[in-house]
């Protein structure tokens, strides 16, 4: 699993947050905690369970409590708040800090930084930006591509045609996130989403031709930066000596960190056309999420008929 961190100033930058005070020392700072912390028992000097990883946020309670307290006690427990050396403190809905904090703020060399935006909806769009960019990463050898709106990740041996069925999915008017490997990121503790290595993004190599542009050739409209993965699709060649699945009844699983999807096995022979038969699996997939199984529904007639017939008897 690769480790992931980001720097404070990409932080800055990306979050279009204003500086107030960013030590020289600070500015490459690395971030690895994706959790956040609103600070409110800190300030009023409790500090047990206090994670000092955490990127520390003052919203309206915080500052308006602060504002209430005598300079004294506002020095002394803000001088204590300041000493567990966290990553930087940010401040929502613009407003300012008294004098004495942004001079501790110096004295512990502690980044401040500072928002426009309501608190709640700051916390919200921080959380999910430090997720995005911090959360656990894998890459993995295969295709990923959108098709109907679900990403579809594609594995298999090398050489069993995976790159010829994305290429053949994007000339019918769906889009190649990745080829050949496929970075894959846990944003949410049900969601992954795929991306290609920025060095091979928008190229596919296909065995007889060798390295194309599908960008260039096909248009922007058929490639994607990046995308949910939503199930996962595993390629063999045709084995006579097994058996596959020909009903549907029971949903087969891959865990790719610690998140179950849906997954399918496709064997291929000549004759089978993968991409329309991935086309049928995505729509079928997204029918599955919203409550609608076929094969289930094919069953319970099939149930309901022989019940059916055992009565006249």
């Amino acid at each position: 699993m690769d480790k992931c961190e980001l720097s404070l100033s990409t932080l800055a930058h990306d979050l279009k947050l204003e500086i107030i005070y960013m030590p020289e020392s600070k500015k490459n700072l690395m971030i690895r905690n994706t959790d956040i912390n609103r600070p409110a028992l800190q300030i009023a000097g409790y500090f047990n369970h206090f994670d000092e990883t955490r990127i520390q946020i003052f919203g309206m309670v915080e500052h308006d409590y602060l504002m209430e307290m005598n300079i004294e006690t506002r020095r002394s427990n803000i001088d204590k708040f300041f000493s567990f050396n966290f990553p930087c403190l940010i401040i929502t809905r613009n407003f300012d800090l008294p004098e004495e904090c942004i001079e501790l703020a110096k004295k512990h060399e502690i980044p401040l930084l500072r928002t426009d935006k309501h608190t709640s909806a700051f916390t919200s769009r921080i959380i999910y930006y430090m997720n995005a960019r911090l959360g656990p990463q894998i890459t993995r050898h295969g295709v990923l591509v959108e098709v109907y709106g679900e990403g579809i990740l594609l594995l298999g041996e090398s050489g069993v045609g995976k790159s010829e069925t994305a290429i053949e999915l994007v000339k019918r008017g769906h889009q190649l996130v990745a080829d050949d490997a496929v970075i894959i990121k846990k944003t949410t503790s049900t969601n992954l989403v795929g991306t290609a290595p920025e060095l091979i993004r928008h190229f596919i190599e296909l065995r007889g031709i060798g390295i194309i542009n599908v960008r260039r050739i096909f248009g922007v409209g058929a490639v994607l930066e990046n995308a949910d993965i939503d199930m996962v699709v595993n390629i063999e060649n045709w084995d006579t000596s097994k058996t596959y699945d020909r009903l549907g009844l029971d949903t087969q699983y891959t865990d790719i960190l610690g998140v179950k999807l849906p997954s399918l096995t496709i064997p291929v022979k000549p004759g089978r056309n993968l991409a329309v038969i991935l086309e049928v699996a995505a729509m079928n997939n997204r029918q599955q999420r919203m409550g609608y199984n076929a094969a289930e529904e094919l069953n319970k007639k099939i149930m309901d008929d022989m019940e059916n017939q055992l009565k006249k008897q």
